[in-house]
């Protein structure tokens, strides 16, 4: 289980506090959905949670241990909005093989079939995948570094329903080995997934007491 306590957030380039004693606890089976505005601290807090940024006060706990920055980016596995702008290798075999000696051709089809990718050439340049697949391809990074906590920062942004249906139903099926925390401004879009709901208003983090509508 991941357990935040109490964890504040001020950025050096914002003069006010973006986190205000954010507690949450997040475990496998169920994802966590956390809604909220843009300009809420969302992506500040998948940054926390992740080690990409440190917080001023409070804690952050894997299976009861307190953890750092540099251990929670091991732990951590982050998806951006817009993952297509943060690969690196030329094809889809080039970005599965990035920090990695000794990837097996049996290996790549295993993470690329879990992430339903399978049938994908590894020739093919990541820019030629559909936005569908190219989040699709950030995940099977992201497992193969061997993130036990999934981050993903508006998962569905820019897909049609069709398309935003399948992802769903993968995250859904990823949750079952993974912690997963997604945040969206758009909760709507989540209305049928089985997920504990909080809403990020302010900095502060609580409940969500009302299911959004599709």
């Amino acid at each position: 289980m991941l357990e935040l306590s109490a964890v504040t957030y001020a950025p050096a380039t914002v003069g006010s506090t973006v986190l205000k004693g954010v507690s949450l606890h997040a475990a496998k089976g169920q994802p966590l959905l956390i809604a909220g505005a843009s300009g809420s601290g969302k992506t500040s807090l998948l940054e926390v949670i992740s080690g990409l940024a440190g917080s001023q006060t409070g804690s952050i706990q894997w299976q009861g241990k307190t953890l750092n920055r540099r251990q929670r980016r091991w732990l951590c596995g982050m998806v951006f909005q817009f993952p297509e702008r943060h690969f690196l290798g030329l094809t889809v075999s080039q970005e599965l093989r990035l920090g990695h000696r000794r990837l097996g051709q049996e290996k790549e089809q295993e993470v690329l079939k879990r992430v339903g990718l399978q049938g994908i050439a590894g020739s093919t340049a990541p820019e030629r995948l559909s936005g569908g697949q190219q989040r699709r391809l950030a995940l099977a990074v992201q497992l193969l570094r061997g993130a036990e906590v999934l981050l993903l920062d508006e998962p569905t942004a820019g897909l049609d329903w069709s398309v935003r249906e399948d992802v769903l139903q993968l995250l859904s099926n990823l949750a079952t080995d993974q912690v997963l925390i997604v945040v969206t401004h758009e909760p709507e879009l989540f209305s049928g997934w089985d997920c504990q709901r909080m809403r990020l208003r302010d900095g502060v983090l609580e409940p969500m007491t009302t299911l959004p509508r599709a």
